[in-house]
């Protein structure tokens, strides 16, 4: 049934616009250029040398023969490459499938080839297991070394090496919104109780939405520091990677769990926000009192999982770190509630 208002009211460029969290970074690196975006070591980047990175990415991989609907798989810690990716590959309409590091090669294997990845970029921490992997696979994916410098030397995943990649693309690359906010954005695959991991598509529409749902949760402001405790093959880190994005933060990065570290960081770079299991607040509980000391700012966390005890939470929030325990599914974008 039509009424009035139907008529002459159907969507426009002037009164719709596709719902994308690869807009955010756009927007940002427009707004607060100089703002800083990374902080991995000794890296440090602003948003818009950030935003140049993802828009050579995307041109280089397309450049690679990549469109829509093709599955860019990463094997990642929670270095920049991994933040880049996030944007890089949804701007060209490509499907971003973030691995677990944790698995092995045959499940490894089997998801790269239920996904049909085209792209493999991979940290050379886990270049064996990648190369286990990709000889089993009837068709060979191109696969991208990526060697950061907070690791060291590791195995070599394949000759094209990531930073050389970024060169094979243009900084000003004019990319596209999909032209569907349904359209896939990403996959990522959860073992369940038997059987083979089965995927998960996530579409850019709820990708957004679950983005700016974590910042009300939190009444984020503009400008928060995260910390990467939380892994990125995890729900797209809960769709942090887009929301300290919106909110034009600055992404700390961190490639494995160390409780010492986490505290260190947290001082040095004042540390607003972070995400992890009840293990790594347990963990933090456990670090030594020198750690511990010199927190002087509040710092919020958002935990998952099991039920946090509540001596764990009373003993952590006298830390300086308020915990907000949450629950979700990997089918619904990580936390809902």
């Amino acid at each position: 049934m039509t009424s009035i208002f139907d008529d002459g009211l159907a969507p426009r460029d002037a009164n719709y616009a596709v719902q994308s969290p690869i807009d955010f970074i756009e927007r940002t690196a427009s707004v607060y250029p100089n703002y800083p975006a990374i902080i991995h070591g000794a890296i440090r980047r602003n948003w818009a040398e950030t935003y140049d990175r993802c828009r050579r990415l995307a041109s280089a991989l397309k450049g690679r023969g990549i469109h829509r609907g093709d599955t860019v798989a990463v094997m990642l810690p929670n270095i920049p490459a991994m933040v880049e990716c996030h944007f890089a590959v949804p701007m060209i309409g490509a499907v971003l499938n973030t691995l677990n590091v944790r698995l092995d090669a045959d499940a490894i294997g089997f998801m790269l080839e239920h996904g049909e990845a085209k792209v493999v970029i991979a940290d050379r921490e886990f270049g064996q297991v990648i190369k286990d992997a990709v000889s089993g696979l009837k068709n060979k994916p191109l696969v991208i070394d990526v060697d950061d410098p907070e690791y060291g030397e590791g195995v070599q995943v394949s000759d094209l090496d990531y930073e050389a990649f970024l060169q094979e693309g243009d900084p000003e690359f004019q990319w596209s919104f999909p032209a569907d906010e349904w359209d896939a954005i990403s996959l990522n695959y959860t073992s369940g109780t038997t059987g083979n991991p089965k995927g998960v598509v996530y579409h850019h529409r709820g990708a957004y939405v679950n983005a700016l749902g974590n910042q009300a949760v939190w009444s984020m402001g503009m400008h928060p520091v995260y910390l990467w405790t939380l892994p990125m093959f995890h729900c797209n880190g809960w769709c942090f990677p887009w929301t300290i994005t919106a909110m034009a933060g600055t992404h700390v990065c961190l490639r494995r769990v160390d409780p010492e570290k986490i505290l260190q960081l947290i001082r040095d770079h004042q540390v607003t926000h972070m995400c992890g299991a009840p293990i790594v607040l347990n963990a933090l509980l456990n670090a030594s009192p020198e750690a511990k000391a010199g927190i002087d700012h509040e710092v919020k966390s958002m935990t998952a999982g099991a039920a946090p005890p509540a001596q764990v939470i009373g003993a952590i929030e006298e830390l300086g770190i308020k915990v907000t325990h949450v629950y979700g599914l990997t089918e619904v974008y990580g936390p809902v509630t």
